[in-house]
């Protein structure tokens, strides 16, 4: 079994910043891609970045662009998620995400965390 445990989530005043960390352990092989999610109140789950396996190369949803940094520390299984200039609109439940292979012949899945609350409000 494979699982996800987020941390660092947590209430922070508008322009705050906050880190996020996600570590995955179990019988993992290979993990390829890991990201973040998110999903605020009445409103689908959106991905905010996501990293490849080689840490080298990130994509980030618009909005988050220029204040979020997503890193990723292969050998702890660790994905990071650098938040600043924070914005009330960022209040969400932020989800890692990860596409883990647990073992050398066997397909990837992808896992989920169970969430951490991040609320920004003064």
């Amino acid at each position: 079994q494979v699982q996800l445990v987020e941390s660092g989530g947590g209430l922070v005043q508008p322009g705050g910043s906050l880190r996020l960390s996600c570590a995955a352990s179990g019988s993992i092989f290979r993990i390829n891609t890991m990201g973040w999610y998110r999903q605020a109140p009445g409103k689908q789950r959106e991905l905010v970045a996501h990293i490849l396996s080689g840490s080298s190369s990130a994509d980030y949803a618009d909005s988050v662009k220029g204040r979020f940094t997503i890193s990723r520390d292969n050998a702890k299984n660790t994905v990071y998620l650098q938040m600043s200039s924070l914005k009330p609109e960022d209040t969400a439940v932020y989800y890692c995400n990860a596409d883990i292979a647990p073992s050398r012949f066997g397909p990837p899945v992808v896992y989920w965390g169970q969430g951490t609350q991040v609320t920004v409000s003064s």
